[in-house]
Order: C-alpha cells, then sequence, then structure tokens
C-alpha cells in the first residue's frame, strides 16, 4: 500500500494562491474611478454579450474579472440575494455592504475547500449615495479578503501599471470626460514596451473594444446604472490619434526620387511634338 503524499496547509494555500492570480492576470483590466457625479467602470472587453460591468441593485454596480462563468454565477447569485432582500424588507435595505460582505463569504469558503479549485476572480462592488463622500467601492479577492477603496481602484491584468498611471493623474471631483479620458488611457498602458526593457508605452482602445458603465447619482430614475453606448464614446472621447500606428504608409508612398523622375517623364510626354498618324 503506497503512502499518500503530504502536503503542508501552508503550501496548500500558497499553491491555490499562486493557482488564482495566474488565472486573473491573464484577464484584462478593469477600471473603477470615482468622477463628481458617481462611480466610472472601464474595461477592455471586445465581446459585445460577454459584460464585466452589470447593474445589482438600484445604486449598487457589479464588476468582475477573470473565468468568465465563474463570475457570472456570482453576478447572478448577488442579483437574487438583493431582490429577496428588497422584497421581504425595504429596498433600502440592499445595500453594496451587505452584498460585498456575502461575496466575501462565498469567495473565503471557496478558497479554502479542499474539495475544488479557488475561483479565479476578483470583484469590485460599488454603491453610490446622495453626495460624492457617501459613496463605497469594495474590492473582494480570490480568497475573500475585503478592501475598501477610495478615488480609484484597478484589478487584473497589468494592474500595477495602470495603477501606478492612476496614481499620477487621478484628480478629484472631475467630470465624466476627463475621469473617461483618464480611466481609458490608463488601460492603454502596456506593462512593456516591445524592446524587452521593461519599459511602458501607450496604445489607444478602439472604441468598439471598450466597455463602459457608470453609476450616475444625477439620473432621475431610482436606478442609477447606465451603460455607455459607443456613440456616445465617441463623443466623450473625441480625437484620440490613430487607434493602430500606420506602418504600411510609408512603404506604399513611393520614394521622392522616383516620384520626381516619374513627374519629369510625363512632363516630357506632354511637351514632345505629336508625330503624324501612319497613312
Amino acid at each position: 500500500m503506497s503512502m499518500p503524499f503530504y502536503v503542508s496547509p501552508e503550501q496548500l494555500m500558497k499553491d491555490r494562491a499562486d493557482f488564482a492570480r495566474k488565472g486573473i492576470a491573464r484577464g484584462r483590466s478593469v477600471v473603477a474611478v470615482q468622477y463628481a457625479d458617481g462611480v466610472l467602470f472601464a474595461s477592455e472587453n471586445p465581446s459585445q454579450a460577454l459584460h464585466k460591468v452589470s447593474e445589482i441593485y438600484d445604486r449598487i454596480a457589479f464588476a468582475a474579472v477573470g473565468r468568465y462563468n465563474e463570475f457570472e454565477n456570482l453576478r447572478i447569485a448577488g442579483v437574487r440575494l438583493a431582490d429577496m432582500r428588497g422584497y421581504a424588507y425595504d429596498r433600502r435595505d440592499v445595500t453594496g455592504r451587505g452584498l460585498a460582505n456575502a461575496y466575501a463569504q462565498t469567495l473565503g469558503t471557496i478558497f479554502s475547500s479542499g474539495g475544488e479549485k479557488p475561483y479565479e476572480v476578483e470583484l469590485f462592488v460599488a454603491e453610490i449615495g446622495d453626495q460624492a463622500a457617501d459613496d463605497q467601492v469594495y474590492r473582494l479577492t480570490y480568497q475573500g479578503q475585503v478592501t475598501d477603496e477610495h478615488q480609484y481602484a484597478v484589478m487584473g491584468g497589468a494592474d500595477e501599471v495602470v495603477a501606478a498611471y492612476l496614481a499620477e493623474h487621478y484628480q478629484e471631483n472631475a467630470p465624466l470626460s476627463d475621469a473617461l479620458h483618464l480611466a481609458v488611457a490608463a488601460l492603454g498602458r502596456a506593462p512593456d514596451d516591445g524592446k524587452g526593457n521593461g519599459g511602458t508605452s501607450d496604445r489607444v482602445i478602439p472604441v468598439s473594444d471598450l466597455e463602459v458603465a457608470v453609476l450616475d447619482r444625477t439620473r432621475v430614475q431610482p436606478r442609477k446604472f447606465l451603460r455607455i453606448m459607443p456613440a456616445r464614446l465617441d463623443a466623450l472621447l473625441g480625437d484620440r490619434g490613430p487607434e493602430s500606428p500606420s506602418a504600411g504608409a510609408e512603404a506604399t508612398e513611393p520614394p521622392a526620387e522616383s516620384t520626381a523622375e516619374s513627374t519629369a517623364e510625363r512632363t516630357a510626354e506632354r511637351t514632345a511634338p505629336q508625330s503624324p498618324p501612319d497613312a
């Protein structure tokens, strides 16, 4: 009879954490930015059907990064919990803090359980109040840890590079347009400039590849969640330059010398005397 391998609890938890972190890092970053009228969420997401940012309840939004089927299950569970609590008690009893605590318990239980793999997800749960000081943004990790974020937050992908850009350029009480420019510019920060020296480079993300939504306290409807469509994104972002470098433009243009020679040849042909037609 063979003896089973022994793995210490510390090593087991470390392996599970490394597994979850690697899965989350493969996803594209999600940015949350507090602005004058609410909270903005932005992410690079080419899919028009699979959303990373969604509405949970009247003033509460949900954003996630990682494995889609796992955070979609969490989103649906959050919607059901909020609906049940609002129906059984009062709509004011549904809070972002309560949902964040419920998510933390679920993620913590799954992470510490040895019967299934940990969820490869990180979450934002945000709630807006009547004033900017009442806004709340909670970040939940794969192991159920809850962090109360302020001003801005980022998760997934090259989060350290994006967070460094946000820390350098963030301004409080900025209008929606400025907050959107900041979030999209931060998402466009690449962790490497392609030359292998560990630098960063900027890229312009096409509007069609952006997923943007806001919790806007100025809306007259009880539901404050609003998804910003590409047409409005175009108007808010304006001209950001070419979306991809025109590397082939120089190759398609003829050299200056050949252009000058061809022009001279055409001029000579026009000025040369015409010979009579053959008899």
